[in-house]
């Protein structure tokens, strides 16, 4: 891959004419790409059917999307460093789409899931967005900024569950990878009118080798986890997996240190604020993920368990929906703390909110209120958290490596998710109670995983006492040099 040429910082600091449309842009754009969450989550029991696979391979239509997507993030996020974040932001949209249309005109397994893997390989659209505003919008505006971006994560999936739901009750299921493909069409162009290409760039030539390294252990350890209560988790590929997933990590680790540019800086990923943002970025991710496992079941299962609602899908999107509501609400104030007490506040603020709303859960599971109770007390947690992030990764890292700590950040979230989902299936599918000779989950299992939700909760608040102690101030654009030290406000 040929060199990229480096532009300096100061080029990228002049505001856009227009940062209101900018920011709004950008959120559609997090918000359209967090849709894929949940996009097939309605159609999960009929995909089998629709796809004439067997219930096992039909699963790769999920699991794809989220190799693709923890592969591409970094990867996309360093691109962007060198190349234009805004670039690297089309590029993603663009595979969105294709991913969408090929689903869309899939009724077989391997183009589905070929579609659901370019779907997946827009993921780093949300931090590419983050680091734009960054380079483009004047000081002021960017704390609430970043914190509606990031938030965007969560009301995206939240808000695209019912809207799925209701399509796929009312509609052919390749009406929802049309619906996808459209709004991706919308997000690009909006993109490609309203959001300028900042100068900040690396330069460099990018690290292949490190991008395949990256890309293998990953995936083995993704897969492992994702795939191991299916393959069993004392089986030889699984482990083998784990095995694979930890030499090929180790190896690329040390090859990351010996390298000029690489993919993703381990010295600064190391710094205290980086480290420690990304350690409860994981657990954040966890319990975030737990709930949205939890809840919908709660409302789906039958009410002869004593503990079910007995609710359709549609119905258990439209509890879950306010969630992403609270959670855009909350992107504000968020912001208003960080800049009155510093990011570390806002995110240890986050923690206690998503463990009292989990504490909550384990008391209040009875009726559809208390879940909708729950779901948005949790939400406002997730908002305050997941506000503060990006404001304690780009305090910590200079401009021209933004997109690739933010999308490392990103990635942290995805590996707690994908560990959220694999420990409540084990739960789940081990304490059980049978009604008509089918095994459910039962009423202490969910229990488990919402005690579980706040101890990831917890363990984040405790994760975030480590965080230097900041002055209150907005997000401060860390210079190449300032980037050397640790920094402390």
């Amino acid at each position: 891959m040929p060199d990229a040429p480096a532009r300096p910082a100061e080029a990228g600091r002049s505001a856009p004419s227009r940062p209101g449309a900018v920011v709004a842009v950008l959120a559609l754009a997090g918000i359209t790409v967090s849709l894929m969450q949940t996009l097939v989550i309605p159609i999960v029991p009929e995909l089998p059917g629709y796809l004439h696979a067997s219930p096992s391979d039909a699963a790769w239509a999920v699991t794809a999307t989220l190799l693709a997507a923890a592969v591409a993030t970094p990867v996309a996020g360093r691109l962007g460093d060198m190349f234009g974040k805004r670039r690297m932001l089309l590029v993603s949209l663009v595979l969105l789409v294709a991913g969408s249309a090929v689903c869309a005109l899939s009724d077989r397994l391997v183009p589905m899931v070929a579609g659901r893997a370019l779907q997946g390989l827009a993921a780093a659209v949300v931090p590419l967005g983050i680091s734009i505003m960054r380079d483009e919008l004047p000081p002021e505006k960017l704390a609430g900024s970043t914190a509606l971006m990031s938030a965007s994560l969560g009301v995206g999936g939240a808000l695209g569950l019912p809207a799925a739901a209701f399509i796929a009750d009312h509609y052919d299921w390749h009406v929802l990878f049309w619906t996808s493909a459209s709004l991706g069409v919308v997000a690009a162009v909006l993109v490609l009118g309203l959001v300028p290409e900042s100068d900040v760039r690396t330069g460099g030539r990018f690290d292949l080798a490190g991008a395949l390294g990256m890309a293998v252990g990953l995936v083995a350890l993704l897969l492992a986890v994702s795939k191991g209560a299916d393959w069993g988790w004392g089986s030889g590929t699984t482990l083998g997996l784990f095995a694979l997933a930890v030499v090929v990590l180790v190896a690329w680790g040390f090859f990351e240190l010996r390298t000029a540019r690489p993919l993703v800086d381990l010295r600064t990923t190391a710094r205290r604020q980086v480290l420690f943002t990304n350690l409860a970025s994981i657990a954040f991710g966890f319990s975030m993920f737990a709930m949205s496992l939890v809840l919908p079941q709660l409302l789906q299962l039958p009410t002869q368990t004593g503990y079910g609602l007995g609710r359709s899908m549609l119905a258990a999107g439209l509890v879950m929906a306010p969630q992403g509501l609270v959670m855009m609400a909350t992107a504000p104030l968020s912001a208003l703390v960080t800049k009155a007490r510093g990011p570390k506040t806002t995110l240890m603020t986050g923690a206690l909110i998503v463990a009292a709303g989990y504490g909550l859960n384990i008391v209040l599971m009875s009726e559809i209120w208390h879940l909708v109770l729950v779901s948005c007390v949790i939400g406002a947690g997730v908002g305050f958290a997941y506000g503060a992030m990006p404001a304690l990764i780009m305090g910590a890292v200079p401009l021209s490596e933004t997109a690739a700590a933010n999308s490392l950040n990103t990635l942290m979230r995805s590996i707690g998710t994908s560990v959220a989902s694999a420990v409540a299936g084990v739960i789940l599918a081990r304490m059980t109670t049978s009604l008509g000779g089918h095994a459910l989950p039962s009423e202490n299992g969910f229990k488990v995983v919402m005690a579980l939700g706040a101890g990831a909760a917890t363990l984040a608040f405790l994760l975030a006492g480590f965080l230097p102690r900041h002055r209150p101030a907005g997000i401060q654009a860390v210079t190449t040099t300032e980037a050397s030290a640790e920094p402390v406000g």
